[in-house]
Order: C-alpha cells, then structure tokens, then sequence
C-alpha cells in the first residue's frame, strides 16, 4: 500500500512540475508576445516623426546656421532607424533622435525668425502632437518591456527563458532635453 502512495505522489509532483513549466513557458511567451505588439503600437508614431526629421532639418537651415553635425547626426540616425533589422537598434535609434529632437526645438528659442516662420511653427506642432502620442504609447511599451525584462531574470524562470533565448530587451528613454524642455 505504501509503494502505491509513493508512486501516486512521485506522479503528482512530476505531474504539477510540467505544470509549473507549462504555465511557466506560456507566461514568458505572452510577455514577450507583448512586447512586441506595445513596439508594433509605438513604432507606428515613432516612424512618423522619423519621416518629419527631411522637413525639419530644410526648415531649420533655411533659418539658422545650426550646428553642421547635429543635423548630420539626426540624418544619420533616422536611416539608422528605417534600416533597423531589431527592435533594439529601432529603439537605441528612436532614443537618439528623441534627443536630438529636443535639442534642435529648445535652441530654436534663440533664434526670432526660426521661431516666427510658418513651416516651423506648423512642423513644431505636428512633433509636438507626435511626442504626445509616443509619450503615451511609450508609458505602455516601458511597461510591457519591464515585466519581460524582470521574469527573465526571476528565479528559478531565468532557466526556462534562458532556454527560450530570451534575452533583455532596452526600454524607450526619455532624453535629459524632454525632461527640461516641454515647448514641443
């Protein structure tokens, strides 16, 4: 009787150990799955804005002798982002622009025609509703990259989603010049 017992609960342990690694599989999957649709949401926009930098930078030097390598850089990094073949070099792209973009907006303060021009003024609000929306979209795709990012390292998942090749993903910053500028 005592070698059914023991069997019956050899049975139910290996039994709730699939099960916890079942459940343990299917949750990384949804995280992951996740992060990819909050980037599909956010990407959208952030291509959008990317598209705006050609409108920008004509703008900006029909006004202002700015500096030669910020617009360079900026033209650099939006065809760093639209040849992207991962999310992570999308975001570290999407991430330098965002700078550069506040860069570019906060010292157009010291330049009176730039700031009085038309095109300016209407492509200042096209970034600005377009920083809203990525704002917004951001909060949800940080959220959804932090949760990944912290299963994958939890005990004892970090075996399964080691297994699975997941590795960390990078959240969406918010650059020192958002942080100190809001006129976009």
């Amino acid at each position: 009787m005592t070698d059914v017992v023991i069997l019956i609960t050899i049975i139910i342990l290996v039994l709730a150990f699939f099960k916890y690694l079942m459940d343990t599989y299917n949750r990384l999957v949804m995280l992951n799955f996740n992060t990819d649709k909050a980037f599909a949401n956010i990407d959208v926009v952030l291509m959008q804005r990317a598209d705006e930098i050609p409108n920008l930078i004509k703008v900006v030097n029909q006004h202002v002798d700015y500096e030669k390598s910020t617009l360079e850089r900026l033209t650099q990094l939006r065809v760093r982002c639209k040849n992207a073949n991962s999310q992570d070099e999308k975001v570290a792209a999407h991430n330098g622009m965002t700078s550069i973009i506040g860069e570019i907006m906060a010292v157009s303060e010291n330049y009176p025609e730039l700031k009085a021009s038309e095109s300016f003024l209407a492509l200042q609000l096209r970034v600005s509703k377009l920083e809203d929306i990525i704002g917004d979209r951001r909060e949800f795709f940080n959220d959804s990259i932090n949760l990944y990012n912290i299963s994958i390292h939890q005990f004892p998942d970090l075996f399964l989603a080691k297994l699975m090749h997941y590795s960390q993903k990078s959240l969406l910053v918010v650059s020192d010049q958002e942080k100190q500028y809001h006129g976009i």
